[in-house]
C-alpha cells in the first residue's frame, strides 16, 4: 500500500507579518494511521525539501498523542525535511493521496498546475483522494472528464465558515473554504465546529478540521483494503 501525502511550500499568511504552512496535527495523525497499517508514505511538495510548519499548530493548545509523537520521532523530521518535488511524481506509482490542511494550501496548492494533474490521474485511475481541514481547496480547480467541477454534486466538508471567524483570518485568507465549495457545486455539509467530521463520496474523502485527520485516513484505509 503506496500512499502519496502532499504538503504545502507557502509559508506567508496574507499581507500579515504572520507565518503560515502545514498543520502538524493534520500530517502527524494521518501519517501514523497509514504507517502504523504497513502503508508506505511518500512525502512531496510543490518546491521540495522542508514543507513550512505553520508554528501556531506547535503551541500547546494544539498537542495530541500524534503530534507528541512527531516531536520525538526524529526519523520523520527527517523524511518531512526531503519532500520531493510534486512535479517529480506520478499517481501510477501510489493507490491514494492525501492532503494535510493549514491555511498554505489555500494560496499555493489550489492553483499548482502539477498539484491538480495529480488529482485527476488519481480520479480517473479510480484512486482514493482525500483531504483535511483547509486542504479540500486542492479540489477546487479540478475537473472531470466532462470538464466540469470534481466537487460538482459530489458530497464535501472543509474548514467551515464559522470556524475560520473563531481564528480571525475571515479577511485574511484569499477565500473561505466552505463558500468556494459550494460555488463548484460541492454538496457541503459541517459538524460541529472543531469536533471530528468526514465526508465520503465514491472515493472522495474530505475532513473538516484538525479533529477530523485521523478519520480521513481511516476512511481511505477502508477503501484501500
Amino acid at each position: 500500500m503506496k500512499v502519496l501525502f502532499v504538503l504545502t511550500s507557502h509559508d506567508k499568511l496574507g499581507e500579515t507579518d504572520e507565518k503560515t504552512g502545514f498543520w502538524i496535527e493534520e500530517f502527524a495523525a494521518p501519517y501514523y494511521v497509514f504507517a502504523d497499517h504497513n502503508a508506505q508514505v511518500t512525502l512531496a511538495s510543490p518546491k521540495g525539501g522542508q514543507p513550512p510548519i505553520d508554528p501556531k499548530s506547535a503551541l500547546p493548545d494544539f498537542q495530541t498523542a500524534a503530534t507528541q509523537r512527531f516531536d520525538s520521532d526524529s526519523d520523520l523530521k527527517e523524511k518531512l525535511s526531503k519532500t520531493v518535488k510534486l512535479s517529480e511524481v506520478s499517481a501510477d506509482e501510489f493507490d491514494a493521496i492525501f492532503y494535510p490542511g493549514g491555511h498554505g494550501p489555500l494560496w499555493d496548492l489550489t492553483h499548482d498546475r502539477h498539484s491538480i494533474a495529480l488529482i485527476e490521474a488519481f480520479v480517473q485511475q479510480g484512486k482514493p483522494v482525500s483531504a483535511v481541514c483547509h486542504a479540500p481547496a486542492v479540489f477546487l480547480n479540478v475537473t472531470k472528464s466532462d470538464n466540469t467541477p470534481l466537487v460538482s454534486g459530489k458530497k464535501v466538508t472543509g474548514f467551515s465558515n464559522n470556524e475560520e471567524k473563531a481564528v480571525g483570518l475571515t479577511d485574511v485568507v484569499p477565500f473561505l473554504l466552505e463558500d468556494e465549495l459550494r460555488n463548484k457545486g460541492g454538496e457541503y455539509s459541517q459538524g460541529d465546529d472543531w469536533s471530528p467530521y468526514c465526508v465520503t463520496d465514491g472515493m472522495l474523502v474530505t475532513g473538516q478540521n484538525p479533529a477530523s485527520s485521523e478519520a480521513v485516513a481511516e476512511v481511505v484505509l477502508s477503501l484501500l483494503t
